[in-house]
């Protein structure tokens, strides 16, 4: 059914003022390094997450695509995590968000620049670059752009370093030299580890090897097997069950004086193939009407109009998609905070002229242009708690 068909039942469209914005300056990713660091006494860092006390040592574990409602759904799966929901190692365990959208690019920029997207410039999986007027996707890097130019600011880990604490990055190989690499994490030293096992042996490792040490760690599969199979599924499960070992593993090599952080870069929520749940761009002559380049992901749309049609295309997104998506203009998302208390000018022009952020269990897909991503069974990017709400976890030793 085309969500346009119950419009008689539900004629107001989503209010713009009705979308859950990520608590940016409080309790959001961007939030967590910045606490740490200033707790270090690194200039330039504050410390705005006012629960977690200082620790002279710090390391964040990021898993990639566990959120806070699917590890609070399968307890049997993540016995060690989720003991840290509690505070009987010593830590407590809450939920913060990811930022809009909450996709990984987005996430990770947000962690190790401890900005918003507004202001570190990633503002979604793929968005128009103004220079070029073509689509770049912000994971892969494509077309290629100057990665500093792109996104100028020092990151937390640079900050650190030159402050003289010990900063290591310790991930897989792949990873070293990517442009997101270099603008979301970079600072100190990146270390590569093929296994889950290794990494968490050389995090201890370089968290002992300094009197302050700020480390990062990242683990990818859980996304991946989200992405495939989604995240009601054994391989889901599986997946899940090895990072909590790998938590653990990591928590009982910690040294003394050190806070371990768990957290993750966005939740995710499958969505079923059937057409009441999966409306198609490509096939949609009303949608496509004026549009010149459709960026984002299947539930959080940035969409670029021709020139002069942005009214237009405002007004029909919100006809036929409003009442299952919160549907903005670009103004009115800023105006609302979708990105942060305030969008650089460098930013601006990179956000779609009309935004489309899904509230229900519904996928605005590409099946021509995007094939592969239409094809995801678990999906991520908007302002709903499955998808913004990621775990903050704590250890200390």
């Amino acid at each position: 059914m085309h969500p346009s068909t119950a419009w008689d039942l539900h004629p107001e469209p989503l209010p713009v003022a009705s979308a859950p914005v990520p608590e940016y300056g409080s309790g959001s990713l961007a939030d967590l390094l910045p606490t740490l660091a200033a707790g270090m006494e690194v200039p330039g860092t504050t410390a705005t997450i006012g629960e977690l006390a200082p620790a002279d040592r710090n390391c964040v574990f990021l898993i990639d695509g566990l959120g806070w409602e699917q590890l609070r759904a399968h307890p049997e799966y993540a016995p060690f995590l989720t003991s840290l929901l509690g505070s009987s190692r010593g830590g407590t365990g809450r939920p913060v968000t990811a930022g809009f959208p909450a996709t990984t690019a987005t996430s990770l920029a947000s962690v190790g620049t401890g900005l918003p997207p507004g202001a570190h410039g990633l503002p979604g999986y793929t968005v128009r670059d103004p220079a070029t007027g073509a689509l770049m996707n912000q994971l892969r890097w494509q077309p290629w752009t100057d990665p500093h130019v792109w996104q100028p600011r020092p990151t937390v880990f640079q900050l650190a370093h030159a402050a003289g604490v010990h900063a290591a990055q310790v991930s897989a190989p792949t990873f070293q030299n990517t442009p997101l690499t270099k603008v979301a994490l970079s600072g100190g030293t990146f270390l590569g580890r093929e296994s889950g096992e290794d990494r968490m042996d050389l995090a201890a490792g370089q968290l002992a090897a300094a009197d302050r040490a700020l480390v990062y760690t990242y683990y990818s599969e859980v996304d991946g097997a989200g992405h495939r199979f989604g995240v009601d599924s054994d391989e889901w499960r599986g997946r899940l069950s090895h990072v909590d070992r790998l938590v653990q593993r990591l928590a009982e090599q910690l040294p003394p004086r050190t806070a371990l952080y768990v957290t993750a870069d966005h939740g995710m929520v499958d969505i079923p193939f059937d057409e009441d749940h999966r409306v198609d761009f490509d096939a949609d002559w009303e949608l496509r009407a004026g549009v010149a380049l459709l960026g984002g992901e299947g539930r959080a749309r940035h969409v670029y109009a021709v020139p002069g049609a942005q009214d237009d295309v405002l007004a029909c997104w919100r006809e036929v998609l409003g009442e299952q998506f919160w549907v903005a203009s670009r103004d009115e998302a800023i105006e609302a905070g979708w990105f942060g208390p305030r969008v650089e000018e460098r930013v601006y022009d990179r956000i779609g002229d009309v935004l489309a952020a899904a509230r229900d269990d519904v996928l605005l897909i590409a099946s021509e242009r995007e094939p592969k991503e239409s094809a995801m069974v678990g999906n991520h990017g908007s302002m709903t708690p499955a998808e913004q709400l990621v775990p903050l976890l704590e250890v200390r030793s």
